[in-house]
């Protein structure tokens, strides 16, 4: 497999997954008499990022290994969901926005070409953080051991506040993508 058919699929559908809690988390707001923005600033532990950071970290991720894979500087447009997810605590925008971010990100990875990121497993990657530790590494490695975990642990974040907060998400809704998969006859009846 190349890194293109490994991370784009992954990010498409876990980034259309994330939509579709929000959309299920919104109703339930609505149904017990609550604005969905509430939920922008719903946490896991007082030193989590807020719902608000999970949805944009996803999306700026999901983008990141795109300039990076392909030796393109991050464009100022993509740090900026990054920024506003570090600024989430303090201005954790509306439920709307999240949701912008997420169809952003969706459209981003859509139009790429089904190779857009082949030609990065072998690149040299040089991911600085604003803490001023620095890693290096190969694309290949980026995508395995940075690109995919961190991508994954924002959106299990989010799965996981949503849940907290009573939203009924079962795994499911997580996987939802693998019902594509299932071989007709085998769902267990109700």
């Amino acid at each position: 497999m190349t890194l293109t058919e490994i991370l784009i699929p992954t990010f498409l559908q876990m980034l259309r997954g994330q939509s579709v809690w929000l959309d299920k988390a919104a109703a339930y707001e609505k149904a017990n008499g609550k604005e969905p923005d509430a939920l922008m600033t719903l946490r896991l532990a007082p030193d989590m990022y807020p719902l608000a950071a999970q949805a944009r970290f996803a999306s700026y991720l999901s983008m990141e290994p795109v300039y990076r894979l392909r030796g393109e500087a991050i464009p100022e447009a993509a740090q900026a969901v990054q920024r506003e997810g570090w600024n989430s605590g303090q201005r954790p925008g509306t439920f709307a926005e999240a949701k912008a971010r997420l169809a952003e990100a969706i459209a981003f990875l859509e139009a790429l070409p089904d190779n857009a990121l082949d030609a990065g497993e072998y690149i040299d990657i040089a991911l600085e953080l604003p803490n001023g530790v620095i890693f290096d590494m190969t694309g290949e490695q980026y995508a395995r051991d940075w690109a995919l975990p961190q991508f994954y642990f924002h959106t299990n974040a989010a799965y996981s506040i949503l849940r907290q907060h009573g939203v009924e998400l079962g795994k499911g809704e997580y996987v939802a993508h693998a019902l594509a998969y299932l071989r007709p006859g085998t769902l267990p009846k109700a």
